[in-house]
């Protein structure tokens, strides 16, 4: 019972950033006819204005906008790339901001390229490898083998979520370093819906935050099948 009590606190508590994000990225994502441009038109604007060679905007799937430094490229989802709202020109600014990161060839910026697919890597590793248990148990056949398995598959897991924590200052800094100056500076945003943009870019900073705490519910998640 009292796992159980701790199980359902934890959930709740890993739960509550993912649905804030989302709670926050769909709230201001009204249209808004007297913005100045799309979020797409905002960030080919600061990359022109910041003199970001060769870096180019892109539309992509929904709820994937990211800088992609391979190409590179910012890309914005439909919404975003086509839409006129607080949430639109907030992303972009701040995906534009890491194209600023790796554009300036700043430090910070080698935390994503570092640590990002680690993190990825050590969950697809940890998950895998859990996924194989049932046959490992069938060649392993000892209880203390099947253990040490189950518990590097956890650690793999855990140390990818800390792995996505690790980006985070670089996230922030392409939020408030970056984004909010500009927006602020600029003609872009009217001061009254300033709050609200501090908002969104909080969310986009926070988002492989949450994503980290949704693994350490992954890992739980897990924990609790095999305490069965």
């Amino acid at each position: 019972m009292p796992l159980l009590i701790v199980g359902v606190v934890l959930a709740i508590l890993v739960t509550v950033p993912s649905f804030w994000v989302r709670h926050i990225m769909s709230k201001h994502s009204k249209e808004i006819a007297d913005l100045p441009g799309t979020g797409g038109e905002l960030a080919k604007h600061l990359i022109e204005r910041f003199e970001l060679t060769g870096i180019t905007v892109e539309e992509t799937a929904p709820h994937t906008d990211h800088f992609d430094p391979s190409t590179p490229a910012v890309r914005l989802s439909p919404d975003n790339f086509n839409g006129r709202s607080l949430t639109a020109v907030a992303v972009a600014a701040h995906e534009v901001g890491h194209a600023m990161q790796f554009h300036r060839r700043e430090k910070i910026f080698e935390l994503r390229k570092r640590y990002l697919p680690l993190a990825t890597r050590l969950n697809q590793v940890g998950v895998a490898i859990m996924l194989m248990i049932p046959f490992i148990a069938l060649l392993l056949r000892t209880p203390l083998a099947i253990g040490g398995v189950v518990a590097i598959s956890l650690l793999l897991q855990l140390a990818g979520a800390f792995a996505y924590l690790i980006i985070l200052p670089e996230e922030w800094d392409a939020s408030f370093n970056k984004a909010l100056p500009v927006l602020i500076q600029g003609e872009y945003i009217d001061p009254a819906h300033m709050p609200a943009v501090r908002q969104v870019l909080k969310a986009a900073a926070l988002t492989y935050f949450a994503a980290a705490l949704a693994n350490v519910l992954h890992v739980g998640r897990w924990f609790m099948l095999l305490r069965r």
